[in-house]
């Protein structure tokens, strides 16, 4: 079976060789690789599309950058009127050492058509697990943040909001780094929703999915490597600022709390939100 790759490159290029160089080496499945330039710099939106030349890849320009699910969804729009079944949703910074990979998610896909949504055990670059993630607690749980400024954290091989991943099992929540997809299910929720810029991606798609009464995975069995820096991301202050924002909409929309419990659950955020900006204004 022929499967369609969506790579999201936004000034990534030199990551995005890498990718592809690994997704290239990977046996027992045919794909197509599909890098989405999400308005990056010229020269490299030119880096990329040359790569894509080289490598036999498929090159799409978007005129403008409006986040990164609408980012991804030009790409699973394409893969989903060539007719593919599947798509892998992959970050430019994923390496995928497990030449198995792709065809050890797929074959668990195939295997039961309740799965809309697959997602891998993933490690970062410190050796940290990244999936699956806990379910979305209520109102009361997003006050956390503030028991956990004066809480030690506990070191560990996994984040604190990490659920089991030792062993495969359904989930609530995967890493919004690399996943797959079925292009039906895609049709059905009329693909990503689009009024998020950046973040809570998995969030609403772990609600879609269980709106849909369908089911999301974890294997525990496949692995690849997030390669994330977070040193090269940016201003830390602006994409917190992005996250709250992103937070808020999706308590609008997509939460299970009453009103009430909602105002609350934002008016958290905003408080999580302030106090991070001051904080680093001191820290400078």
């Amino acid at each position: 079976m022929k499967i369609a790759i969506i790579i999201l490159n936004y000034n990534s290029s030199a990551d995005c060789r890498k990718c592809i160089g690994y997704l290239k080496a990977q046996q027992g499945v045919e794909q197509e690789i599909v890098v989405v330039d999400n308005c990056s710099r010229e020269e490299d939106c030119k880096a990329v599309e040359l790569l894509c030349k080289e490598q036999g890849c498929t090159f799409i320009a978007n005129n403008e950058n409006r986040g990164y699910n609408a980012g991804n969804n030009v790409g699973l729009r394409y893969a989903a009127e060539k007719g593919y079944e599947y798509a892998l949703i992959a970050n430019p910074d994923m390496e995928f050492p497990q030449t198995d990979y792709l065809a050890t998610v797929l074959a668990k896909m195939q295997e039961e058509k309740d799965i809309v949504v697959c997602g891998s055990d993933i490690v970062g670059a410190d050796g940290i697990h990244q999936s699956p993630m806990g379910k979305e607690g209520n109102w009361r749980g997003s006050f956390g943040w503030i028991k956990n400024i004066f809480s030690k954290r506990k070191k560990s091989d996994a984040y604190d909001f990490i659920d089991n991943n030792k062993e495969s099992h359904y989930c609530h929540k995967v890493s919004g780094c690399c996943f797959m997809i079925r292009t039906a299910f895609l049709k059905e929720i009329n693909f990503f929703d689009e009024k998020v810029f950046l973040y809570c991606e998995e969030a609403i798609l772990s609600r879609q999915v269980e709106l849909a009464g369908k089911q999301m995975y974890y294997l525990a069995t496949a692995q690849a490597v997030h390669r994330h820096v977070k040193i090269e991301k940016g201003d830390p202050v602006r994409r917190f600022k992005v996250w709250g924002k992103s937070r808020c909409y999706f308590i609008d929309h997509y939460s299970n709390d009453h009103w009430f419990g909602k105002q609350l659950a934002k008016l958290s955020m905003k408080m999580y939100v302030a106090v991070f900006t001051l904080y680093n204004k001191i820290k400078k």
